[in-house]
C-alpha cells in the first residue's frame, strides 16, 4: 500500500519547486507507467494493482521496488481521477542540449499551456522530430499536465530550455516560424533540415525571436475562425513537412 509518507511526497511532486528540489516526477495510467519501464529513465518507486503486476511482471526489472495499492490509493496520491494500472515516481533528467543532425526540430517560444505543450511532444514523436527547443517560458516538461497529454512520448522526444534568439543564431540550418504573414505552408518547399518555430498561443513569435528568423510560414485559412490550437498548428506543420519531403 501507499503509506501517508509516500502519498505526501507524491502528491508535493504536482508542484515545480518540489519536483526541482527532488529531481523526481510522477507518472500515471498504465500506458505511461509501460512506456517509462520501457525507456531509459529511472523509476524509483512503482506502485500497481495487482492486476498490473500480474500482466506486465516480465517488464519490471529484477531490482526495482514496488508495492501493490488499489485504484482508489492510486487515485488518491496522484493527480488522475481514476487510476485503475499503476503510478511510478521518476528521475528527472538534466536540462541537456541535444544534437540536430537531419530532419526538423521544433521551436517552442512561449507556449503556455501544459496541456499543449504534452500534446507537441506527442505530435514531434509521431513525425519523427527528434526533440524540441523550448523557451523558458514554456511550462515544465515535468509538469503532471504534461506527462499526461505527452502519453509516454516524452520517453523519446527530448526537449531542452534555453534562451532562443542566442540559440536560434548560432544554427547552421533554416529557421522558419510560423506566422499569419508566412508563406503558404501547403506550397512551401521546405529543406531537407531546419526547424519550425511555433510562438504562444495568445501573443504569436516573440520580437525577440522574429527578428532572427529565416523566414516566415502560415497555414492558410479557408474560413472565420479567429485561430488555430498551438497543438493543431504544429501537427499541420510537421504533416506538411513530411509530406513535401517524401514526395
Amino acid at each position: 500500500m501507499i503509506s501517508k509518507a509516500r502519498a505526501k511526497f507524491i502528491k508535493s511532486l504536482q508542484l515545480k519547486k518540489y519536483r526541482n528540489a527532488e529531481q523526481a516526477f510522477v507518472v500515471e495510467g498504465t500506458k505511461s507507467v509501460l512506456e517509462v519501464l520501457h525507456s531509459d529513465y529511472e523509476i524509483t518507486e512503482l506502485y500497481a494493482t495487482p492486476e498490473f503486476i500480474v500482466t506486465h511482471s516480465g517488464v519490471i526489472p529484477a531490482g526495482l521496488r514496488y508495492e501493490e495499492a488499489t485504484p482508489d490509493a492510486l487515485a488518491a496520491a496522484g493527480s488522475f481521477r481514476s487510476n485503475d494500472g499503476a503510478l511510478a515516481v521518476v528521475r528527472s533528467k538534466p536540462n541537456t542540449p541535444w544534437a540536430h543532425e537531419k530532419g526538423y526540430g521544433i521551436i517552442l517560444d512561449g507556449i503556455n499551456d501544459p496541456g499543449n505543450l504534452g500534446t507537441i511532444i506527442r505530435i514531434a514523436d509521431w513525425y519523427g522530430m527528434p526533440g524540441i527547443i523550448a523557451s523558458e517560458q514554456v511550462p515544465d516538461l515535468y509538469n503532471p499536465k504534461v506527462i499526461s497529454a505527452a502519453k509516454g512520448s516524452f520517453t523519446r522526444v527530448k526537449v531542452y530550455y534555453t534562451p532562443l534568439p542566442e540559440f536560434i543564431r548560432a544554427q547552421a540550418h533554416p529557421v522558419w516560424g510560423a506566422d499569419l504573414e508566412g508563406e503558404n505552408v501547403h506550397s512551401f518547399r521546405f529543406p531537407e533540415t531546419g526547424w519550425i518555430v511555433m510562438g504562444s498561443e495568445a501573443h504569436g513569435i516573440s520580437p525577440e525571436v522574429a527578428s532572427v528568423l529565416t523566414g516566415r510560414i502560415t497555414i492558410p485559412s479557408y474560413g472565420n475562425a479567429e485561430s488555430l490550437n498551438a497543438g493543431m498548428a504544429t501537427a499541420i506543420i510537421c504533416d506538411n513537412i513530411r509530406r513535401i519531403r517524401t514526395d
